[in-house]
């Protein structure tokens, strides 16, 4: 075959090839390129969730005895956790599922094998906006192994983010699961003692002084103390609607949506166990649970002083600490674990404070699964802008972008490039923190709930929006007047004439004087004409030009 002919039957299988390439056109969604997940993506993954979360355990601690030397135990350690890393490593490979980055650190998961052993009860501590990210079911199931008399707990931290309703409608969810569960707010608590402790000390100044001053703080203390009759009022109603629940699960215990106090929470952990325990006279909790979910703080809130550092950045604890409350009652601070999970994708970890937000390489899909949660009307009514509003050919109803949202954002804020745009990455991190911390507000709710009647705070933002801004849905004849004040200083200053921006020169030329508005009229013969500030009179300028540039001319 000659080379043209071969030439000519290669270009003939290219074109085939490119047309065949072009009949299999794959459209792909702006929400995949951003990393969102559709709707049926969501639903088949939730479906493999179910079908492989048997696989998630923890590492067991190898059976050992006081026969078992210190290197024999050490090394069946090590090989029972390469076993069960080896097993986590297969599941991701086969089933393409996306794991929590668990720890992969053998010394950490040892403190937790000691905080057990040591612990007569192992509270498990969880974000109140995702309880079920946060909770490890195999972990309870290893802390009935290693003893029966030890006694499993949940403590929601960060309730106070949570209204009544929400809390109840947990608190019902780990009654059917058979699993006691208090509600705490580590922050809100902290708070309410320092103010307390205020008010104290200003009284025990003030007990000399006339009985006007001493019924001031009594008031004061009064207005203190009022959420704690609140809370008191409303743990009877929440027992008796919510007693039928805990009778006909047949359980001792009964799980209260109440926020707790600090002294309310001790008498629990008191309560809880009433077996053996595994130091005699004394009761030891061991404080488990992930990275930046409120474990230290929790214990330097019970214990009023700062015996524990703390951090935003997960994974600040080191090591475990046993710190004594009073005689006879020991907390044990674990180091925050990441525990095996599933996850949908990894902007969920990012928005879950599971990741750290400073190490972040990719903003956009942690901002656009923000975008997908966060209603638009609260996310203009929390930072006060105006978000681009979709084009014509676009649903009206749609979430705004990720490229919507920071540049509202940058522009808000004065985030800008060298280039002169909005800095996305800086406002995307401003964002993600705001997320975390709980300005921007979003609670999952239990299992067989919609996430979108979830909500209730989202409804506060819209009812401000239709008290303020909603306006052409009443008829011109309903619709409000506005009544717009005016500065006075805003007023003198508009509403001057002949104002020139940015002019320099000399004062009361053209009958301007800057600052202060027209002049009256010049008086004759100060009239300047053209432009005052020029000097064009310099009649030795061209001289002395010449004179400087003298040597380039050619002769």
């Amino acid at each position: 075959m000659s080379k043209k002919k071969a030439g000519g039957l290669g270009r003939s299988l290219i074109k085939e090839r490119l047309h065949a390439e072009k009949l299999n056109i794959k459209f792909v969604a702006a929400e995949a390129r951003a990393g969102i997940l559709t709707a049926e993506e969501r639903n088949r993954l939730k479906k493999l969730h179910e079908d492989n979360k048997h696989f998630l355990r923890i590492p067991r601690r190898p059976h050992w005895d006081e026969a078992t030397s210190s290197d024999v135990l050490k090394q069946t350690e090590k090989d029972s956790f390469l076993e069960w890393r080896r097993a986590l490593a297969q599941l991701e490979e086969e089933q393409k599922l996306i794991l929590t980055p668990f720890e992969r650190n053998l010394e950490f998961w040892r403190q937790l094998w000691r905080v057990i052993e040591r612990s007569d009860v192992v509270v498990q501590i969880v974000d109140g906006r995702n309880p079920l990210l946060f909770r490890c079911a195999d972990l309870e199931l290893y802390v009935n192994e290693v003893s029966e008399h030890k006694v499993n707990m949940v403590l929601v931290n960060k309730a106070d983010l949570l209204t009544k309703e929400q809390r109840r409608a947990w608190a019902r969810h780990f009654q059917k699961q058979g699993l006691r569960a208090v509600f705490w707010s580590a922050l809100a608590e902290s708070e309410r003692l320092d103010a307390e402790e205020k008010v104290n000390l200003r009284s025990s100044e003030q007990d000399d002084d006339d009985d006007k001053e001493s019924g001031t703080d009594e008031e004061q203390q009064k207005k203190i103390t009022v959420n704690e009759e609140d809370w008191h009022a409303s743990s009877e109603d929440e027992e008796e609607e919510e007693g039928g629940a805990g009778s006909s699960n047949k359980s001792s215990f009964h799980n209260s949506s109440r926020l707790l106090h600090k002294d309310e929470l001790l008498e629990v952990f008191k309560a809880f166990h009433n077996g053996p325990r595994c130091k005699e006279g004394q009761l030891t909790v061991g404080m488990v649970g992930y990275p930046n979910v409120g474990k230290s703080s929790t214990i330097n809130t019970i214990l009023r002083n700062k015996k524990v550092s703390v951090s935003a950045t997960p994974g600040h604890t080191k090591h475990f600490q046993t710190l004594y409350v009073e005689p006879g009652l020991c907390l044990c601070d674990c180091p925050g674990l990441v525990m095996p999970s599933f996850v949908s994708t990894k902007a969920e970890m990012i928005c879950s404070g599971i990741l750290p937000i400073d190490q972040m390489r990719d903003h956009v899909p942690a901002i656009g699964y923000i975008c997908q949660v966060i209603p638009r009307h609260v996310l203009e009514g929390t930072y006060g802008f105006n978000i681009i509003r979709p084009r014509e050919d676009e649903d009206p109803d749609r979430p705004p972008s990720s490229e919507e949202m920071l540049m509202a954002y940058g522009y808000m804020r004065g985030f800008m490039t060298s280039h002169g745009q909005p800095d996305q990455s800086r406002s995307a991190r401003y964002i993600l923190k705001d997320f975390v911390c709980g300005k921007l507000l979003y609670c999952h709710p239990p299992p067989h709930i919609n996430a979108q009647d979830f909500q209730p705070q989202h409804n506060n933002f819209l009812k401000i929006d239709s008290d303020f801004c909603d306006l052409s849905s009443t008829t011109p004849s309903k619709q409000r007047k506005i009544r717009r004040i005016e500065n006075v200083v805003d007023k003198n200053f508009f509403h001057q004439e002949n104002v020139r921006a940015l002019s320099k020169g000399v004062q009361t030329v053209m009958g301007y004087k800057p600052g202060s508005g027209p002049v009256g009229p010049a008086q004759p013969g100060t009239e300047v004409g053209g432009k005052p500030w020029k000097k064009h009179g310099n009649s030795n300028k061209k001289e002395k030009v010449r004179r400087l540039n003298k040597h380039l001319d050619v002769w």
